[in-house]
């Protein structure tokens, strides 16, 4: 009988060591493809099935301290109102159509020594010299 594996027209064969790695070559593809077409398209989301994925542990959660002390708070409120000023000048700063509005009285107050219409005075040196 005749050997068809052996013959010379038959389909190459690759040895066992040769089929893993390229399976594994396949896969690290196959990753690779998934993780661009992830990047590059963001608008589809993830997906998950795992249950697990969305469990807490409430036991050994790190995300929180035990107790926040008094220099700590005082610390901390200080940062937030900077942060919080800053945010406001830098609104002011990027619209300046906004204007500016106060109701303190003394903003509206008149310089009747520097105004255009005031009485010209003599300098100290001329006055001096009289």
């Amino acid at each position: 009988g005749r050997n068809y594996f052996n013959r010379y027209s038959a389909p190459e064969t690759d040895e066992d060591e040769f089929a893993d790695e390229r399976a594994e070559i396949l896969a690290e593809a196959a990753a690779l493809k998934k993780s661009a077409v992830a990047y590059m398209h963001p608008e589809v989301g993830v997906c998950s099935e795992d249950a697990t994925l969305f469990g807490r542990n409430y036991f050994e959660r790190a995300s929180a301290p035990d107790v926040e002390s008094m220099e700590e708070a005082e610390e901390k409120a200080k940062i937030l109102a900077e942060a919080a000023a800053l945010k406001h000048l830098a609104r002011d700063y990027m619209h300046p159509e906004v204007g500016v509005k106060t109701t303190d009285p003394t903003l509206f107050g008149r310089n009747y020594f520097n105004r255009y219409s005031a009485p010209e005075t003599e300098e100290d040196e001329f006055a001096d010299e009289r």
